[in-house]
């Protein structure tokens, strides 16, 4: 079937597009016709894409965010561009906060009409205690709009669905340890549906006359706790878990740890929680009702119970 639309035929660039975020966002533009382009440092990560696509419809491009001559040939001839490169280790001011002005100023050059840059919800950089990872996002922004004005800024809160790293991790451990230490038992979250946060990337690239230069902060329809998070993973999988509260002091070196799965940036973070800060415009205006982790978690969490869907309702 013909499509039509704003972004029928449109060539639209994702960069950091093999990942979690990156694939919804690239069949959400598949559906509408767009023409998608996968850079990635690693784009054999998103070949699975391909049987989603018309022929001709999809590329990959083997990308360094790292490197402004990468950066500028991957987004040549793009009508439109999507950012969702983000990280935890490595060269967070380089990779966050330098490439993206870099793929901003390119996106400018070639002609692109619209560019949506996936920031992050972050406290703002302190000078006394600043954290590397926020103030690399909040740098990342400033460059974007400084080197394309009418793009989109998107700051979604903590990005959930069924193949992420955030409700699996936790959903693995409950499954097999029955007492659990929680870190930041009390920090509130905003968990935020990942299709939820796609249809509004691509609705701002329809869109860059109404959603261009402006900043969205994107949160689920609940604010849960960490508590709250690892009791509900629990309850789907029918089992019955103890949970202690960790007290900052210990959280604080745990993170700081080699190898360990939080890192002090991660703690940082989760500690300070992660929830709209009702300074900026958000789902609303795009016509969308975001959907709640509690929509999910029953048929999600069916892998990790005993005995799978043949578990009858039985704490174990």
């Amino acid at each position: 079937m013909a499509k039509s639309g704003a972004l029928n035929g449109k060539l639209v660039v994702l960069m950091g597009g093999s990942g979690f975020l990156g694939n919804y966002v690239a069949q959400a533009l598949l559906e509408r016709g767009a023409r998608v382009r996968i850079a990635s440092r690693n784009p054999d990560k998103a070949f699975k894409l391909k049987p989603l696509a018309n022929l001709g419809q999809i590329q990959f491009a083997r990308c360094n965010a790292a490197d402004r001559t990468s950066v500028e040939r991957s987004i040549s001839g793009a009508d439109a561009v999507v950012n969702l490169i983000g990280a935890f280790d490595g060269n967070l001011r380089r990779l966050m906060g330098e490439a993206p002005g870099w793929m901003a100023e390119a996106a400018a050059s070639t002609g692109a009409r619209a560019f949506v840059h996936v920031s992050a919800i972050a406290p703002e950089p302190d000078e006394d205690a600043e954290i590397e990872y926020a103030a690399a996002k909040r740098l990342g922004e400033k460059q974007v709009l400084a080197a394309f004005p009418k793009a989109t800024i998107l700051r979604p809160s903590i990005v959930f669905g069924k193949d992420d790293k955030f409700i699996n991790m936790f959903a693995g451990l409950i499954s097999n340890l029955p007492v659990l230490p929680v870190f930041a038992p009390d920090a509130k979250l905003q968990p935020v549906y990942v299709d939820d946060v796609a249809e509004a990337a691509v609705r701002a690239l329809e869109q860059p006359d109404v959603f261009g230069g402006k900043i969205y902060e994107l949160g689920g329809p609940e604010q849960l706790s960490m508590m709250d998070i690892n009791r509900a993973i629990a309850e789907a999988q029918y089992r019955d878990r103890s949970f202690l509260p960790m007290p900052d002091a210990i959280s604080a070196i745990f993170a700081a740890l080699p190898g360990t799965p939080m890192g002090s940036d991660h703690w940082e973070l989760l500690k300070s929680g992660n929830v709209v800060s009702g300074d900026h415009p958000g789902f609303d205006k795009f016509g969308i009702s975001p959907r709640p982790l509690s929509l999910f978690l029953d048929k999600w969490m069916v892998q990790y119970r005993k005995h799978g869907r043949f578990n009858e309702r039985a704490s174990v």
